[in-house]
């Protein structure tokens, strides 16, 4: 078997789908793969299909579809199309794409974006890194391509996938109110490349003009700072109880205990109070963008 350039493997017959194994310790998101699994399968014997036959008639391995149809790889919307005419399915299995969208990303990172769906207010604050809800998908992809030990292609596209999917929060309605406060050491760093550089902060730009976000950049040249310990995010809920975790507190552990929570927001409040304003924070993007 050998992997091509878009991550896609490709067995002796046909093409392995280029989607994700299932993680075993994730069992709410292996129950919903395995029983669409079962559908598919279900409909291929209706057919009076074998599964060498489904497979040529998808353009697929005659393993990929084993593994769909076992539940251990998770299928990605163009297969259950592809299932849906080949089976005659008439739009039941199309259907399901909504069930494996769900779990199609990591446990940790749905219940992240779970909690950010939920939000009416998130506020964060981020150092190394340009926060992840504000990244573009070419710098999210170089972050994690550098990750130790090496992630696999496929991994790294998913994680990327991941992150884009949760950044949907710009597009809910009644919008959230989002802070963001970025390092200034975070706006110099060509992490990717220069181009890579360029295009994220004209994405910043970009994303600060919604009249619901707040980009604010703490210089480098301060001398007290609230956040040292390390990044910050808040999450406050519509009714009054949040939630919120941060590198420097308990442990890094999310908290939702209101003295907890207290400490968090002190912090969040005291950064922002240091870092500069909205319109000095763009000024100062466009100034980076420009020597950059």
């Amino acid at each position: 078997m050998s992997v091509v350039g878009d991550g896609t493997e490709r067995g002796d017959a046909g093409v392995d789908e280029p989607g994700w194994e299932v993680d075993p310790d994730d069992e709410p998101g292996a129950a919903v793969v395995a029983a669409v699994g079962r559908q598919i399968k279900a409909w291929r014997e209706a057919a009076g299909m074998r599964a060498a036959e489904f497979g040529t008639a998808m353009g697929y391995s005659e393993d990929l579809i084993y593994k769909v149809e076992g539940g251990r790889r998770i299928p990605r919307p163009e297969f259950m199309d592809g299932a849906d005419g080949v089976l005659g399915a008439e739009g039941k299995l199309a259907a399901m794409k909504a069930d494996i969208a769900e779990v199609r990303y990591p446990k940790k990172i749905r219940e992240l974006a779970k909690l950010e769906r939920a939000a009416v207010e998130l506020l964060t604050y981020s150092n190394n890194s340009v926060e992840g809800l504000l990244q573009t998908s070419e710098y999210a992809r170089a972050l994690f391509a550098m990750r130790q030990p090496a992630y696999p292609q496929e991994e790294i596209e998913r994680a990327v996938a991941a992150r884009m999917a949760r950044q949907a929060i710009f597009e809910r309605s009644p919008a959230p109110t989002l802070g963001f406060v970025l390092e200034e050491v975070a706006l110099r760093r060509p992490l990717g490349g220069r181009m890579v550089l360029r295009r994220q902060l004209e994405h910043l730009l970009v994303v600060g003009e919604l009249r619901n976000v707040t980009i604010q950049v703490m210089p480098m040249d301060r001398v007290e700072h609230a956040g040292i310990d390390g990044g910050i995010q808040l999450l406050k809920f519509k009714d009054g109880t949040a939630v919120g975790r941060s590198d420097g507190a308990f442990g890094g552990r999310p908290v939702s205990d209101p003295k907890q929570i207290w400490i968090l927001e002190s912090r969040t409040s005291m950064v922002r109070a240091q870092a500069l304003n909205p319109w000095e924070s763009r000024a100062f993007i466009e100034q980076v963008l420009g020597e950059t």
